[in-house]
């Protein structure tokens, strides 16, 4: 099947992946004084004396705003907050499908910071969660951090930690079939924007101690030009300060996570890494190494983002499950603690018997998925103390 042609005519007779529903029957006079006015009064009066009905009165208790500015959308760029709306609307589609949660596309016309963050604010109040998408670094970092600050909601930027999670999960399992420790392998991660440092930061608070980070002009070393999450990352990786390109960082590395470029990999460099190599290549659509060039190369375990090769390493495992667990508890924000259960919750589902170099995550529509991820991440929320139920 030629994906784009029949995507773009289905689209066409789609005219959206999504539609509001009315919850509530207005068929006859009383149905319409309940729902609407003079009814309606009541509950907005309850809600003006306690700002916590504003989830029980209402259906904001399970709605989510996904959010770009259409600046880092897919592979294709900076293409404009219109042209990301097929984009949205999907993820709020798989948000419906897998978790259960109302999600609603907003796609903002601004790259100004102040403009995205106080927009984002302002309508807040409608939603129980905000999910940033397809914005590109450096703003990102800085649109969430500052989020994060002032609202009272959950903000989770999935391109960076979604996909840092479900990575983390797959390489916990990996590494149970090279049976390697995490503290002791050597990880290089290629790209040093926001889903490769997210990956990077997910994979040290999960025990990795032996990190380098690589973007297109060599391996990150404090001291060098960079922007400031770089620079973080720079810091606190690379120890031996180590220089070079990615072919320097990767001979003797136990693992290749890329999120970069295609074809940027060669069988020479996999051949350079240590025996038993776990290799990641995630560039979308086409993998910074093929599989197969990786696996005749030395690789012991290969994973992609694609689905048309073993062991998807998708973020459709992971968003659903872990918004539905933070509105369950009605949780304040999503922590540290709320993604590192998140990562053993999905890596737990593939017991020793299914494991094999092969099958190192759960297929995307496995039903167990969602509610996995879920319940590790309420409890997680509560035993943080940031959910209030």
């Amino acid at each position: 099947m030629n994906y784009a042609e029949e995507s773009l005519r289905l689209h066409g007779e789609w005219q959206g992946k999504i539609e509001v529903i009315s919850r509530v029957p207005v068929q006859n006079k009383e149905d319409l004084s309940l729902a609407y006015t003079p009814g309606v009064a009541q509950p907005c009066l309850e809600i003006q004396k306690d700002y916590d009905k504003s989830f029980t009165l209402t259906r904001r208790h399970n709605l989510v705003a996904v959010i770009t500015d259409g600046t880092a959308v897919l592979g294709l760029g900076d293409i404009g907050p219109e042209a990301g709306m097929p984009v949205m609307e999907g993820k709020c589609a798989l948000f419906k499908s897998f978790g259960d949660v109302d999600a609603f596309p907003i796609c903002i016309r601004s790259k100004d910071v102040d403009e995205i963050v106080r927009t984002i604010y302002l309508i807040s109040g409608s939603f129980g969660g905000i999910n940033l998408e397809d914005i590109a670094a450096p703003r990102c970092f800085e649109i969430e951090r500052r989020l994060k600050e002032i609202c009272d909601i959950p903000v989770f930027h999935d391109d960076q930690h979604g996909t840092a999670i479900v990575v983390g999960a797959a390489m916990l399992n990996a590494l149970r079939v090279v049976g390697k420790e995490i503290g002791e392998v050597k990880v290089v991660i290629n790209g040093a924007g926001s889903a490769g440092i997210a990956i990077g930061r997910h994979l040290m608070d999960l025990g990795v101690k032996h990190l380098k980070m690589v973007d297109r002009f060599g391996i990150l070393c404090e001291g060098e030009p960079m922007n400031p999450a770089q620079e973080e990352m720079a810091r606190i990786t690379n120890p031996e300060k180590f220089s070079g390109k990615l072919a320097d960082a990767l001979r003797g590395a136990d693992v290749f996570v890329g999120v970069s470029a295609p074809h940027i990999v060669s069988k020479e460099m996999i051949a350079s890494m240590a025996a038993k190599p776990i290799v990641f290549p995630m560039a979308n659509p086409t993998p910074e190494i093929e599989p197969d060039d990786a696996l005749a190369a030395g690789a012991a375990v290969v994973g992609t983002g694609r689905s048309d090769h073993p062991n998807q390493i998708n973020n459709v495992l992971v968003f659903p499950g872990l918004f539905r667990g933070a509105l369950d508890v009605r949780a304040r924000d999503i922590n540290l603690e709320m993604k590192l259960a998140a990562s053993h919750a999905l890596a737990a589902l593939v017991s020793d018997e299914e494991l094999s170099d092969t099958y190192i995550l759960p297929a995307a529509f496995d039903k167990r998925v969602g509610p996995a991820v879920a319940a590790a991440v309420a409890q997680a929320a509560r035993d943080s103390g940031v959910a209030r139920l």
